[in-house]
């Protein structure tokens, strides 16, 4: 038997029975298709966790008070044996190459102004931290330089928290209340938008000593250290933690780079992904039962064409692989189908959110596809035996 015969039978067998090979065919559609939505989910929040982690560089380092143990989990909020002070902070201007020292504190206050009252985020930082992180205010300046264990009682505000209590008017020089507590504003920032849920604009910036007393702390919730482009991170790490030992006396800190935490976090993600790809591939598992129980239909219904072909002188084999075609020509086709409408509907996700990182991830949609043949191959197996087993003066006898 020719190759062309095969494809032709193989073909001429599913045109037969059109509405039967469709509903097989749609089973493994909807696997393929669920593995490529599912997938390309996956694959766009991980792209936008890390953009959003990134957007203010890769060359930051991070201290953090408390030592991190075996499992990977900083106790140092809870645990720490000597709190990050702002002297730490100062004392870190001093490492190699480091070219902004940022210390952070943040907690919720209420924020009144011009007979207003709004509920907030209120930043606690140094004056570092626009320069550091691409900030730029749109009216005012940012923290001036003062001293750093003193500085003057002095607030910028968000965008949109200058949105919500002043509307259009210029809110410089005049008084907030902040937790309570007296601040004149010297600036505004320009719209920055939202990091990880949390809204940059809808935030007070004040000098990190006056959020310590405001929030009753003894500690800083953390130093960033950024470095110059094209230096070794562990150089840096180094230097910082070299400084941090010489203070504390003991190793009560941790320092992690930005490109330990991506990694940390990229990991996480990847096995989200994964996750999310499995439970579409659990709908392939369903198309492949169907695969089998058309298949054996099949079978069944035919015994008296297999005798025939048998009678002309097909071999087993042959008649074993005309069988397995059939199947796995299905679940390439319901592949095919669901790739197709996978992409037709993450394509309308990206035309719908122009601004979301949509993202498929090929190497999972080739899986898929070649997963999708090999539950035809594997549902087509006992079927086509028991077709190629079948005695041929018994085949023909059927009915």
């Amino acid at each position: 038997m020719l190759r062309s015969d095969y494809l032709a039978f193989t073909f001429g067998a599913i045109r037969a029975r059109r509405t039967r090979a469709l509903l097989t065919a749609l089973g493994i559609g909807v696997g393929v298709a669920a593995v490529v939505i599912l997938t390309s989910i996956g694959a766009t929040v991980q792209r936008y966790v890390l953009s959003e982690f990134t957007q203010f560089g890769t060359n930051i380092i991070q201290v953090q008070p408390g030592k991190s143990q075996t499992f990977g989990a900083s106790v140092g909020v809870i645990n720490s044996l000597r709190p990050l002070t702002i002297e730490d902070a100062v004392a870190l201007e001093r490492a190699p190459h480091a070219t902004h020292v940022v210390p952070m504190v943040q907690g919720n206050a209420d924020v009144e102004a011009n007979g207003r009252v709004r509920r907030t985020l209120v930043s606690g930082c140094g004056t570092d931290m626009a320069r550091a992180f691409g900030f730029t205010t749109a009216i005012g300046s940012f923290l001036p330089p003062d001293d750093p264990t003193a500085p003057r009682a002095v607030a910028v505000l968000g965008a949109k928290l200058r949105k919500e209590l002043y509307g259009d008017f210029n809110p410089l020089g005049t008084t907030v209340r902040v937790g309570g507590e007296r601040y004149r504003v010297i600036g505004v920032m320009e719209p920055k938008g939202t990091m990880i849920g949390i809204d940059l604009d809808d935030t007070v910036y004040i000098p990190a000593a006056r959020a310590l007393a405001l929030f009753n702390r003894n500690g800083l919730f953390e130093i960033d250290v950024l470095y110059a482009a094209g230096v070794s991170a562990d150089e840096v790490v180094g230097g910082v933690r070299r400084i941090m030992m010489a203070r504390h006396g003991r190793e009560d800190f941790t320092v992690t780079t930005q490109q330990e935490m991506l990694d940390t976090l990229g990991s996480i993600l990847d096995v989200l992904t994964f996750a999310v790809g499995a439970l579409g591939g659990i709908s392939l598992l369903v198309g492949g039962v169907g695969i089998f129980t058309i298949m054996t239909i099949a079978v069944r219904e035919r015994t008296s064409e297999i005798g025939l072909l048998c009678a002309l002188g097909s071999r087993r084999e042959q008649i074993l692989w005309l069988f397995l075609g059939e199947a796995v020509l299905l679940a390439a086709l319901g592949g095919l189908g669901g790739l197709l409408l996978g992409g037709m509907l993450v394509g309308l996700v990206a035309l719908a959110a122009p601004d979301m990182p949509v993202a498929t991830p090929v190497p999972y949609i080739l899986l898929a596809e070649g997963i999708a043949v090999a539950i035809g191959l594997v549902s087509g197996v006992l079927p086509a035996l028991r077709a190629s087993r079948l005695e041929p003066v018994d085949a023909l006898r059927a009915e």
